[in-house]
């Protein structure tokens, strides 16, 4: 049958816990997830369904159906909150994503895609984040890279030298009050952070065997939780699942911790999950790191995004011209006056020099994850010298920092 005359058969609907079986099956076909590796993340038969459950329900789910009301084609929309440069948004966080393969190439998920932004939209999430299958793809559809995640491997020989710190570190279980809340106090100070709630932490454990990590927390003089390194050891190698910490002292503290391990181990090996490479910090700066693109983010609402971004100072008014390849409500120009420090007003008039770009490179810029001036010079952005510099001034350049999955 034509793939126009098959789609006028199906029907797009909210997909209710009803149908958590098939949204599981769906995923589990679409990302060829074996009973093994459910095994070897630590989940038993059937618990993963039941895992996805308390998810299903908070999300907002959309869905394709064929005539026998069987789930074809499917998006998730989880509610999530980012600290965005010191301020917290209401974020959209697209999972489960997938569409099976007889179904392809009809127009399926461009449409569940734009039915998501709708839906984001009118909830006030104004970002969306997502973790992609397939950068090109998710770029066409209006999101942009902005984070990384880098890899290291330090010999035992490379480690930092011990030094004195005030504090002391102790290991904990990794769902102990004093790791949360030092999560907490981290994501709240660190721009790109998930804001986590029981279920995110779900999700950060959802695919590793959790009773395997230990959390090693430092604390400072006064008995504060200053940071934590997620660890485990394994074949003589030292592997960080994620290092995080609110001072310089707490990561010496940490680094203190991990050197003590010198006569147990020959590597560490280990992730960060923001744009500062560590060779600079070691004496011996000669090791191995590796850097690839992690998660991807989106504006929803250009409009509604701009009215709240915690612009620095003030400047000449200046306006966007902006295109968007599938919100079309974030097509046209935005003004932007913040003549008046710390009171900025988003308009759809043209005042001042224009800023021409694409929600991509937008969100790209916004989040710091590139700066108004690279991108002007890899000709993804368009304006006068005097506006750029406007630009590099009132958008702060913190690197956004996000370690979780979804």
């Amino acid at each position: 049958m034509p793939h126009n005359k098959l789609k006028d058969q199906l029907k797009i609907k909210p997909v209710g816990v009803e149908y958590l079986d098939q949204y599981n099956e769906l995923l589990r076909y679409v990302f060829q997830v074996t009973n093994r590796e459910l095994v070897e993340s630590g989940y038993e038969d059937g618990e993963i369904v039941r895992a996805k459950q308390p998810i299903l329900q908070k999300a907002d789910v959309f869905g394709w159906f064929n005539a026998e009301d069987e789930l074809i084609s499917q998006i998730c929309i989880y509610p999530c909150q980012v600290n965005i440069h010191g301020r917290i948004f209401e974020m959209g966080g697209v999972t489960g994503v997938g569409t099976y393969p007889e179904y392809s190439n009809m127009g399926l998920m461009s449409d569940l895609i734009k039915l998501a932004l709708t839906d984001m939209r009118e909830k006030g999430q104004y970002i969306s984040y997502l973790y992609p299958y397939s950068v090109p793809y998710y770029r066409r559809k209006g999101w942009e890279i902005m984070s990384d995640h880098l890899t290291f491997t330090i010999k035992d020989t490379q480690l930092p030298e011990q030094v004195d710190v005030p504090g002391y570190v102790e290991r904990l279980d990794i769902d102990d009050k004093d790791v949360i809340e030092t999560y907490d106090k981290f994501a709240r100070a660190n721009h790109g952070s998930l804001i986590r709630g029981k279920l995110e932490w779900d999700e950060y454990w959802r695919w590793e065997n959790e009773d395997e990590r230990i959390a090693a927390v430092y604390y400072n003089e006064n008995d504060v939780p200053m940071g934590y390194v997620m660890y485990w050891i394994a074949d003589d190698i030292f592997y960080i699942k994620d290092m995080i910490y609110l001072n310089q002292e707490a990561r010496k503290g940490l680094w203190n911790f991990i050197r003590a391990h010198f006569s147990m181990i020959d590597n560490v090996k280990g992730d960060i999950y923001k744009n500062e490479p560590i060779a600079f910090l070691l004496n011996d700066s000669q090791i191995t790191e590796t850097i690839e693109p992690y998660f991807m983010a989106r504006i929803v609402d250009v409009e509604a995004f701009l009215t709240n971004f915690p612009f620095i100072g003030k400047a000449a008014s200046f306006h966007f011209l902006i295109t968007d390849p599938v919100a079309e409500w974030n097509n046209g120009i935005f003004g932007v006056d913040c003549r008046n420090e710390g009171q900025v007003r988003i308009s759809r008039e043209a005042i001042g020099e224009c800023v021409e770009t694409d929600i991509q490179t937008l969100t790209a810029m916004l989040m710091s994850y590139r700066s108004p001036s690279y991108l002007n010079k890899i000709e993804r952005l368009k304006t006068d010298s005097k506006t750029l510099k406007i630009l590099e001034n009132i958008i702060p350049n913190d690197q956004p920092y996000f370690s979780d999955y979804f």
